[in-house]
């Protein structure tokens, strides 16, 4: 009876995730062009901007990945959502593999459930276009209505829900202020009813008081809606906002995941535990913590080892020369540290 209980958990959970990174990695190749390596003498250069990175992101819930610039977290969102396609490792969604070839019109499916809310709003938005066409333009390349009036009615009903009017429909881009651009990127990225978003750093362009606005109506669009989202940022306070899950990426290795209290309450990583000392804080008056120690690497030079062992206090021998394995610490919770591992730390 218990192994059957046991087997039904295990269902329970696999069923409750929506989207898995399995051994996700990126090498890109920055070498100089080959007549110039030939006559310089040099070889090949590689940059790897991620290696095996593993998650799960549960329906209706917020995964965050957090690190310092460099760590590799935009280069993952864009193999998630299947902009790049990973060097190894898989990406699936509602089991279905991101990547596989053969299968058209079941990519077209899967691609329609996905979208992506980038950092900066007016980039992302196609200047020349009226905001209604930009909204449109997903509906119509699904084929999610049949004619021009149900796509206005569509444009109109979605500007409304992100806090705007129907008739901002007609004004382009530019005429807009930063925060109601960024509601016009989540009203293009609802456009074609996705299942699962992908916020590359959604905030981080916008004053502060805007901020918290537009993470009120992206928290208020996954309880109205059940989305799920993977949340990019380099933001503690936002990621403690937002985030039901999180996981701490350096130099491209994912080295602690775990729910958002416990990794707030309890980090184990010694890298985590820099981040967060380092954040700002209300409380923090009279509070003495560490100071940061160095810059992160250069990743097409990486230190050997542990990555992170040149700015690690704890860090020994072993350290330097093995990297560590990724360790399962309970549900949701894991750690890349030889320290953990020792008990150490």
């Amino acid at each position: 009876m218990s192994d059957l209980m046991t087997e039904d958990l295990a269902q329970a959970a696999a069923d409750d995730v929506l989207v898995s990174a399995r051994g996700l990695g990126r090498v890109f190749d920055v070498s100089k062009p080959w007549l110039n390596r030939v006559i310089e003498r040099e070889e090949r250069v590689f940059l790897t901007a991620a290696e095996d990175v593993t998650f799960d992101i549960r329906r209706g819930k917020t995964f965050a990945l957090v690190g310092e610039s460099g760590s590799g977290k935009s280069t993952i969102a864009r193999m998630i959502v299947g902009l790049l396609r990973p060097t190894s490792g898989a990406v699936t969604v509602d089991g279905v593999d991101l990547f596989r070839s053969g299968d058209i019109a079941g990519q077209t499916a899967l691609r329609r459930r996905i979208q992506m809310i980038f950092q900066d709003p007016y980039a992302s938005l196609n200047p020349r276009w009226r905001v209604g066409d930009i909204i449109a333009e997903p509906i119509r390349a699904f084929q999610l209505e049949q004619d021009a009036k149900a796509v206005r009615a569509r444009v109109g009903e979605l500007l409304e829900q992100v806090g705007l009017a129907a008739i901002d429909g007609i004004k382009y881009p530019h005429e807009f202020s930063g925060g109601q651009r960024q509601r016009i990127c989540i009203a293009r990225a609802l456009a074609s009813k996705p299942e699962f978003i992908v916020c590359d750093e959604p905030t981080s362009a916008l004053d502060v008081s805007v901020q918290s606005q537009v993470l009120n109506l992206m928290r208020d669009l996954q309880r109205e809606l059940n989305l799920t989202y993977l949340l990019i940022s380099h933001d503690l306070s936002v990621v403690r906002y937002m985030a039901d899950d999180i996981g701490v990426l350096y130099l491209g290795r994912l080295v602690e995941t775990a729910p958002r209290e416990q990794l707030y309450e309890a980090p184990r990583h010694p890298y985590t535990h820099m981040l967060l000392d380092a954040a700002p804080r209300l409380d923090a008056f009279g509070r003495t913590a560490e100071s940061v120690v160095g810059e992160i690497p250069d990743p097409i030079d990486r230190p050997s080892g542990c990555h992170f062992h040149p700015r690690c206090p704890h860090a020994n021998d072993r350290c330097k020369t093995e990297a560590p394995a990724r360790l399962v610490l309970g549900p949701g919770r894991t750690a890349a540290c030889h320290g953990v591992e020792e008990g150490r730390l």
